[in-house]
């Protein structure tokens, strides 16, 4: 017998059965659903709907149901659809009609609307602390490598050099706004939608703010409609996980490339690498294609859910069944990602002099020589057109900036004087780069402690 099966002459079709089911996936929500249904029946108990008995009676149960699911005790079949109705059949299985009260004052929609609240909640501070830990590895490693210089690259073409901590502090940067729209989203998910019932609310003398608190969230939702419609907190979280996933996706192409022979930046570390099961010599950097192959099911996660969204009409459709999949595959992705990513970059080795040397290479300081004439009163227009000029004629002659003589400097411009050779070397270059968060050693230090100010900050108050 279905527990909603009081209006319905014939079965339900098996075929029907399968296709609706969603117990394959949200018996994930087991813990999130006993949770709001023990807030709901000490509510009932409060509010006098529910004798102190019965309460005692469903509270206990549903705290037994919670072991015996947890031990692997439990049966789950197509027949009860989904975890609400599981917990419920199996409440009455255990203490007889009196778990048919528990359902008093609500419906499926406003406790699924719940569970996954309470889910997202959940999830997003595991989410932020992963973040916090990255981040650290991320200061680490550019402490440990402070002061090695690198290219930097536009076009992926060697343009500037810089310090290789302040290549690896963007990084933190990005994780840092990450972090802030996870937390962000676990404000908006820090509302209850228990009490809103179908989609009208209750006739039942209810307090929702106290089931609310009992959950351990700081508001309600103040329209009984948008609470059992609204999905806005888990595209939200999707949202957040996509641009979290194109910023490991970029990390993880800069780390592929810099482990290839043609860079030979780093290597990676043995641990975090495969090889090839025909060619002896390969080491293939799998751990950071695959998270960066995994963005592509984030991405896809998102446009699904908005796609679902986007033409229902209110309040509650079956439609927000195909709500979960997207919400938990995002979830153990993200987290799998997160996971792997700080061992992963902890271990690598980076090649210090072989950075040094392809920063002093390509004309990197061309910039610098340019701004050098510009500082000296030369339009920059016209010094960048004057050290064009000479980049062409190093080419011809196969010379850096740095090989050429002061009589040839002052074949281009006669502004140049003695004090451009010091200008040009790959150090002094960095150095020069003072402007707040430029690449100067004084700039990236500050940018450190900051980091480090910031994670201590998290540490304090960890959650949203």
């Amino acid at each position: 017998m279905k527990l909603w099966g009081g209006r319905f002459a014939k079965a339900t079709d098996a075929l029907v059965e399968v296709f609706t089911a969603s117990i394959g996936f949200d018996r994930r929500l087991y813990r999130q659903d006993i949770q709001g249904s023990i807030a709901h029946t000490k509510m009932l108990v409060r509010q006098g709907i529910l004798s102190p008995t019965e309460g005692e009676k469903i509270i206990a149960g549903l705290q037994e149901i919670a072991g015996e699911i947890e031990r692997g005790q439990f049966t789950f079949t197509a027949a009860r659809e989904d975890i609400h109705m599981h917990i419920e059949a199996r409440l009455q299985e255990k203490i007889g009609p009196v778990a048919g009260k528990i359902h008093t004052a609500r419906s499926r929609n406003d406790q699924v609307a719940t569970d996954l609240h309470l889910y997202v909640k959940e999830e997003t501070a595991a989410v932020l602390a992963l973040i916090a830990e990255l981040q650290g590895t991320i200061l680490h490693l550019a402490e440990k490598h402070l002061g090695v210089i690198m290219p930097g690259y536009t076009h992926l073409q060697r343009a500037q050099p810089i310090l290789f901590s302040h290549h690896l502090l963007a990084y933190f940067e990005m994780l840092e706004r990450d972090w802030q729209r996870f937390r962000d989203c676990a404000r908006r998910a820090d509302s209850s939608p228990l009490g809103a019932g179908a989609l009208a609310g209750t006739s039942f003398p209810i307090d929702r703010h106290y089931t609310a608190s009992q959950m351990g969230f700081s508001s309600c939702y103040r329209n009984s409609v948008d609470a059992v419609s609204d999905r806005d907190f888990v595209l939200e979280f999707l949202a957040a996980a996509a641009i979290l996933m194109q910023h490991l996706s970029r990390f993880c192409e800069e780390l592929i490339l810099w482990s290839s022979q043609e860079f030979a930046f780093i290597e990676l570390d043995d641990a975090f690498t495969t090889g090839s099961s025909i060619m002896p010599q390969k080491k293939n950097p799998d751990v950071p294609e695959l998270i960066r192959g995994k963005t592509g099911r984030v991405y896809g996660n998102l446009i699904a859910l908005l796609t679902t969204m986007k033409g229902l009409p209110l309040a509650y459709n079956k439609d927000l069944q195909e709500d979960k999949e997207p919400l938990f595959d995002t979830v153990d992705t993200i987290k799998n990602c997160l996971t792997i990513f700080a061992p992963l970059l902890a271990s690598l080795e980076v090649k210090e002099e072989t950075m040094e040397r392809a920063a002093a290479e390509g004309f990197a300081n061309a910039t610098d020589a340019a701004d050098y004439l510009a500082k000296k009163g030369v339009p920059f227009r016209e010094a960048h057109r004057v050290v064009g000029n000479i980049v062409r004629y190093c080419l011809e002659e196969e010379k850096g900036l740095a090989d050429l003589t002061l009589e040839e400097f002052r074949r281009f411009s006669p502004v140049f004087g003695m004090d451009i050779t010091g200008v040009i070397q790959t150090k002094s270059v960095v150095a020069a780069r003072e402007s707040y968060g430029g690449t100067a050693a004084g700039q990236v230090e500050r940018a450190l402690k900051e980091g480090w100010e910031l994670l201590a900050q998290k540490q304090e108050k960890p959650g949203p």
